[in-house]
């Protein structure tokens, strides 16, 4: 049972934006760990923004200023707002979870940064 799916991908052109989502179907109150990693062609998968509990954040150096990971308790939901993407941003976008000893993931969905 897929328990994290993620939307709001697609393709932009550089400079613009894309909010990312991650629905859970589990309670993300209690988790200790949410996060957005990426892998792109031919590299391995990265870590791309954190939330820690107490929501503390880290991010890659790459994003920071550009990206914003938050999250909605509410509807179970992680977003990860991406701003003056550059081509170096396309990849799959994976979302992931930690709760407890679970380790959640999405499938992914495509950024595509072109011109």
């Amino acid at each position: 049972q897929v328990m994290l799916v993620e939307s709001g991908g697609g393709l932009v052109q550089p400079g613009g934006s894309l909010r990312l989502s991650c629905a859970a179907r589990i309670s993300i109150f209690s988790a200790n760990v949410m996060g957005w990693y990426r892998q792109a062609p031919g590299k391995q998968r990265e870590l791309v923004a954190t939330l820690i509990s107490g929501d503390k954040t880290n991010y890659a150096d790459s994003v920071k200023g550009r990206f914003t990971i938050s999250r909605d308790n509410a509807v179970n939901t992680v977003y990860l707002q991406m701003n003056s993407l550059k081509p170096e941003d396309t990849a799959v976008y994976y979302c992931n979870v930690v709760r407890g000893v679970y380790d959640y993931w999405g499938q992914g969905t495509q950024v595509t940064v072109s011109s």
